[in-house]
């Protein structure tokens, strides 16, 4: 619809007026209000592994979009799985928006396979390997104590596991037991269970630790990403060079980790673990296991109960990477310009440089050099007359004291007093020729500097000077009108008159034939 004369400022004013601030941090809170937490799938594209910073910048994408994603280093650092190039992914975060480029962005805190199919084909690859190399052969395998006197157990101290471990033993036959703390559950839950492995085999039983007669692996049960650490080379290796005999206790009777394989024996729960180690009691198996149990219930809840009420806690308060989201990433962004910015300052700094030099002048060494040549002349002047003074002062002062003194007396200050004299006398010409020499050296050097700047260099080359009646020198031909009087200066301070004749013909070709001598009158 067209807007009839007189009437497009009435009709501008009903628009609301907006900065572009203010635009991008609605558009930014719209979408974090809509989006507070989503999963999404796609494929990691772009992936470079971290930034400098320890953030991780990349793309998530199918076959029809794309969107950009972050994951900053705190959440980095706790990742189970690391983003890969090509892998298809779940990602858990939350959309936001970039003021600063216009485009939106997922901040992911959480990231892992796209569903457990992934996981099996990596685990079933490692497996292979691994057999190849023989770690899961049966020859391998040690036979267990009968009845250890130690038992080393590698598990979080503070889980359940390790209280389910402790009650079977002290039930079933109380004896001697090392725990070794490690993470069960993250980043570096494999080193962690593999230092241990091989830390027990280290023990030589001095420092009042007994080295354990077998050992035991434990964790509780969890989904197969829980359980991952479990599957890693570094866990199954030293499993399989336990000089110790080892069980195995991960997860529940349907978990199955590669350390299973590589262990002497598989229990299928922790608390089967301490059944197989210590010998069975018939007895006490049931009442045991109802025990562990209902004791592995209340953990549960009361762990679920702790969990939600954190989770809720948590929900209540600001996140600190969504405060910091924004200045993290205006200060990578300026990271990438500070590059073209040094750059652009070296340029500036090299061009102002360059006026300065342009600004040194030979009118200027001439101005210095006039001045120390004056100064070295006046110098040369006041050194005598101040010679004469210092004599007749010493001279008087001389004929005052010998007033007073005796014949003998006056005599040897006369030596003395003569002797100084000749000897501040001779300082006083070495002095002055040494400041001579230097002020000379100057000079000289001053004089060579302009020599070499003088226009007289150039006459000297076999290019003339010309100037106009009033010793202008002219640079152009349009310069010099007909009939003008000129100077034309040479080599050597040695100067003709002419005078302009014709203005702006072009010299004619002296390709050829001698050359005619200028004549008086003709224009150079």
């Amino acid at each position: 619809m067209s807007i009839p004369p007189g009437r497009s400022d009435s009709v501008r004013s009903n628009i609301a007026e907006y900065s572009v601030s203010e635009i991008s941090f609605a558009i930014k809170r719209t979408v974090e209000d809509r989006f507070e937490r989503v999963r999404v799938r796609g494929e990691v594209s772009g992936y470079r592994g971290p930034h400098s910073s320890g953030h991780a910048y990349f793309t998530l994408k199918d076959d029809k979009a794309r969107i950009d994603a972050v994951i900053w280093r705190g959440a980095f650092s706790k990742l189970a799985f690391k983003p890969e190039e090509g892998l298809e992914v779940i990602a858990t975060g939350k959309l936001t928006t970039y003021p600063g480029s216009s485009k939106y962005q997922i901040v992911i805190d959480n990231i892992e396979p796209a569903g457990a199919g992934a996981l099996m084909a990596l685990l079933e690859e490692r497996r292979r390997k691994l057999a190849a190399e023989g770690l899961f052969d049966t020859s391998r395998k040690q036979l267990l104590p009968y009845l250890p006197r130690v038992i080393g157990v590698v598990t979080s101290p503070t889980g359940a596991v390790i209280r389910d471990i402790m009650h079977r033993i002290n039930d079933r036959f109380p004896l001697h037991v090392i725990v070794w703390p490690v993470r069960v559950q993250g980043e570096t839950s494999a080193t962690e269970v593999a230092a241990a492995i091989e830390g027990f085999n280290a023990f030589d039983g001095s420092g009042g630790l007994p080295k354990p007669d077998i050992l035991i692996v434990a964790r509780g049960g969890g989904s197969l990403e829980d359980l991952w650490g479990f599957n890693e080379e570094i866990v199954v290796r030293a499993a399989a060079n336990s000089m110790i005999p080892l069980i195995s206790a991960v997860g529940h009777e349907t978990d199955w980790t590669l350390i299973d394989n590589a262990a002497d024996a598989r229990a299928p729960t922790p608390t089967g673990a301490a059944e197989i180690a210590i010998p069975v009691k018939a007895e006490l198996q049931a009442l045991t296991a109802q025990l562990g149990a209902r004791l592995g219930s209340g953990i549960g809840r009361l762990a679920d109960r702790k969990r939600e009420a954190l989770r809720a806690a948590r929900r209540g308060m600001p996140a600190p990477d969504g405060l910091l989201a924004m200045p993290r990433q205006r200060f990578d962004a300026a990271e990438f310009r500070l590059g073209h910015g040094l750059k652009a300052g070296v340029t500036a700094r090299r061009n102002a440089y360059g006026l300065l030099a342009n600004r040194l002048s030979p009118n200027c060494l001439t101005a210095l050099l006039d001045r120390d040549r004056s100064a070295f002349r006046q110098q040369a002047r006041d050194l005598p007359r101040a010679l004469e003074n210092v004599v007749s002062r010493k001279r008087e002062a001389l004929s005052s004291r010998a007033s007073r003194l005796s014949i003998a007396g006056v005599e040897r200050q006369s030596r003395n007093a003569g002797e100084r004299l000749s000897m501040l006398s001779s300082r006083l010409i070495r002095a002055i020729e040494n400041r001579l020499v230097t002020v000379r050296g100057g000079l000289e050097q001053k004089e060579r500097l302009l020599k070499s700047l003088s226009y007289e260099a150039v006459l000297e080359r076999g290019f003339a000077l010309v100037r106009d009646e009033a010793g202008v020198p002219l640079k152009r031909a349009a310069d010099v009108k007909k009939g003008s009087a000129l100077v034309i200066e040479f080599a050597g301070r040695q100067t003709i008159d002419v005078v302009a004749t014709e203005h702006g013909k072009k010299p004619a070709n002296r390709t050829s034939g001698p050359r005619k001598p200028p004549q008086q009158g003709d224009l150079f």
